[in-house]
């Protein structure tokens, strides 16, 4: 197997980004984006999925912290997508919950190559330290559009902070499954013969 692996940087008015994610890692994470919260799910992104992720943001965090998570999202997102290659081999379909205290977040992913985001749920308290909390729901859209996943995520509780958390987890479960090389399988897994 070939190493799964890819650096994407990207330099807008609003943001400045580095990224290096590999997915056959073993959870090691260094981010840095300058919204406390936001590193702390990252990293929590990084450990629960066992990928090894750097992010570097200096974002307009000034205004608001929307930009800093949109577009470390699409980095993120464009890295997966590039790290997968071909998806030869892959699991491509997964589904996860995971609890956090009262909360409970879901995850359902179909590695396709064509981009799609649902949601369900809302979040107890609109915002967590200086990181909105629907900022979750747009982080795990703009990584969809831009890794090329089908993604369905949903989530309940009474506190946000947990809520985000659950959510962050199962997503990172979920790729991981998803993500994993399957022995079995030759070439792509789909009846067309690409994704």
């Amino acid at each position: 197997m070939s190493e799964r692996t890819a650096t994407v940087t990207r330099e807008t008015s609003e943001t400045t980004i580095e990224c290096t994610l590999a997915i056959d890692g073993s959870g090691d994470a260094d981010v840095e984006t300058g919204i406390g919260f936001f590193d702390h799910m990252l990293t929590a992104l990084a450990k629960h999925g066992l990928f090894d992720l750097e992010v570097e943001c200096d974002g307009d965090l000034e205004i608001d912290d929307h930009h800093t998570v949109e577009d470390v999202a699409i980095v993120v997102g464009t890295a997966l997508d590039e790290a997968l290659g071909d998806r030869t081999g892959i699991v491509r379909y997964a589904d996860r919950r995971v609890p956090l205290d009262e909360a409970v977040a879901g995850a359902v992913v179909d590695v396709s190559g064509r981009p799609r985001f649902y949601f369900d749920g809302a979040f107890s308290q609109d915002a967590i330290g200086d990181f909105t909390s629907d900022m979750a729901r747009h982080f795990g859209e703009s990584l969809a559009m831009n890794a090329g996943l089908t993604l369905h995520l949903e989530v309940d509780g009474e506190n946000a902070h947990h809520e985000v958390e659950a959510l962050f987890k199962a997503l990172a479960r979920t790729l991981d499954d998803a993500t994993r090389i399957d022995d079995r399988r030759e070439g792509t897994p789909s009846t067309k013969g690409a994704l």
